[in-house]
């Protein structure tokens, strides 16, 4: 049976998962805590990437390493950088660019040196599968205790995510960050800080990899502003939505690595 890794860079956004694990094993390593067990029946194990990309990379490898996991799928938060990407909105990752690459001029800006490339594709069967999940999840935007998030109605975009090493959190920020990348014909809809390392490592192991980001906010001045209350009461619950779909469509397509 394909084993799945699910991976989130706060505790906050896997808390409702870890509830759902049936069989729950935690199992310590790299000084990281994992859970293995099944989610509709489905062999996973959670973990948490922490945040930045070194610890992400460290999270990754351990996955593969350790647990020979056959394909790994984030969910998390992001910043806005598309014009029509929106707060509450889900962006389906196709491919990663680390936006503070910079090996100049030896290499041209945001290449990985050695690798020929900026951009590292995400699986093209998995991020279907995960856009389907986006999709069938948004609807049930409804909670309870009367939390909503902001928009009334969210849109799932797919395209290119970057990450860094910084929190983009002021529109000078984001302005220049955009600008660089359109520099470079790179046209990205959302920024955050572990997802370009993960792709990174999924690549040099031939691991499927795909990765959905809530939009929590739009990368600018009011970045802070109930960043917490946002993970816990609506990214924690698109997340446990998106996987739970995702988990039923791997089951139809009878528990095969995408």
């Amino acid at each position: 049976m394909a084993t799945t890794a699910i991976l989130s860079a706060l505790a906050e956004e896997q808390a409702g998962l870890l509830e759902r694990l049936e069989q729950p094993e935690a199992i310590r390593r790299a000084g990281r805590e994992f859970w293995r067990g099944r989610l509709h029946g489905q062999a996973v194990v959670l973990a948490l990437s922490r945040i930045g990309k070194v610890a992400a990379a460290t999270t990754a490898t351990a996955l593969i390493e350790s647990f020979a996991v056959d394909r790994i799928v984030f969910t998390g938060v992001a910043g806005g950088l598309g014009d029509s990407v929106d707060v509450g909105d889900l962006v389906v990752a196709t491919g990663f660019v680390q936006h503070d690459m910079d090996a100049s001029p030896l290499f041209p800006r945001f290449e990985v040196p050695l690798y020929g490339r900026s951009q590292f594709a995400c699986d093209a069967a998995l991020t279907g599968l995960l856009f389907d999940a986006g999709r069938m999840a948004l609807p049930e935007r409804a909670h309870p205790m009367g939390e909503q998030p902001p928009t009334a109605r969210g849109t799932v975009h797919q395209g290119l995510i970057v990450s860094g090493d910084s929190f983009i959190a002021t529109a000078r920020a984001c302005t220049t960050l955009k600008s660089a990348m359109r520099g470079a014909g790179l046209v990205a809809l959302a920024v955050e800080m572990e997802g370009a390392a993960v792709a990174q490592v999924c690549h040099d192991y031939g691991v499927p990899f795909a990765a959905v980001r809530t939009i929590s906010d739009r990368a600018d001045d009011s970045a802070h502003t109930d960043f917490a209350h946002f993970v816990t009461h609506v990214a924690s619950r698109y997340a446990l939505g998106i996987v739970d779909h995702l988990m039923r469509a791997l089951a139809q397509n009878g528990e095969r690595p995408a």
